[in-house]
């Protein structure tokens, strides 16, 4: 009896020790050590990364990320939040392996960095007032006028393109705080935004915002990586493919966007 206790004893503590090394392994299809992948994001872009109401980060490319692990056995991806501007000098200096956070692609980026090939979003810029505000209609409306935006955002990039080539003269503001306390109290005429960002501000903190005049520009955007990570961008754009075939995506998009933005629109 005793014998038996004892080889019993034995198989408990194999089958858990082999349940033990099965979860440490749990994304690993072989031997291979699963490589830790920092994906860079914010908190502060409503409906695509920012913390919620229980302290959770979320949002359309929080959420799209994490489908994207699911699928890759050999990654584990963690997310390291910080301002928006912070994004690309930790990425340069090896921070974190890839940005999340609806990045368009433009010269200086194609320079320094790698834009994964298949797109997982269509960014519409509009005009964005204050719903009180019926002078500005057009973004000829804006000369002259104060325009808050985040520094090297894509808002940023536009505004700045086309203030210089069609010599607009608006003045542009490169805020660091709240965008909508400043379209608010008039400190600023306008903002360059999404149709989503402006529901969810106005859903929950009030913004008090309306969208004027047509599409200003639709931008694809995607993941950013380092020059040297091909092999990671090529398994993100495997992963995309698959999720977009599996309706993933398109379900994301209208979960967190209000509309299925991974197509044109």
């Amino acid at each position: 009896m005793k014998k038996i206790l004892l080889v019993s004893l034995v198989i408990a503590v194999a089958l858990l020790g082999a349940c033990s090394s099965n979860a440490v392994r749990s994304k690993s299809t072989d031997n291979t050590a699963i490589q830790k992948i920092i994906v860079g994001t914010g908190t502060q872009f409503p409906s695509i990364c920012f913390i919620d109401e229980n302290g959770n980060l979320t949002g359309y490319d929080v959420e799209l990320v994490r489908a994207i692990d699911e699928k890759l056995e050999e990654y584990e991806f963690e997310f390291k939040t910080m301002d928006f501007t912070n994004l690309l000098l930790s990425l340069e200096t090896n921070k974190i392996d890839f940005i999340a956070h609806q990045m368009a692609v433009n010269e200086e980026r194609k320079e320094k960095f790698l834009f994964n090939e298949e797109p997982y979003n269509i960014f519409p810029l509009h005009i964005v007032v204050n719903e009180n505000n019926n002078n500005i209609k057009s973004i000829d409306d804006l000369a002259s006028k104060k325009v808050a935006v985040s520094a090297t955002s894509n808002p940023a990039l536009f505004m700045e393109t086309y203030n210089k080539e069609h010599k607009l003269g608006a003045e542009i503001l490169y805020s660091t705080t709240d965008i909508n306390n400043l379209l608010r109290t008039g400190r600023a005429d306008a903002t360059i935004s999404t149709p989503f960002a402006v529901d969810f501000n106005n859903k929950y903190a009030d913004a008090q915002q309306k969208i004027v005049g047509e599409s200003l520009l639709n931008s694809e955007v995607f993941f950013l990586l380092q020059k040297d990570n091909a092999t990671l961008s090529d398994r993100i754009d495997e992963a995309l493919i698959e999720l977009k075939e599996e309706g993933v995506v398109s379900a994301l998009s209208e979960e967190w966007l209000g509309a299925d933005y991974s197509v044109e629109f």
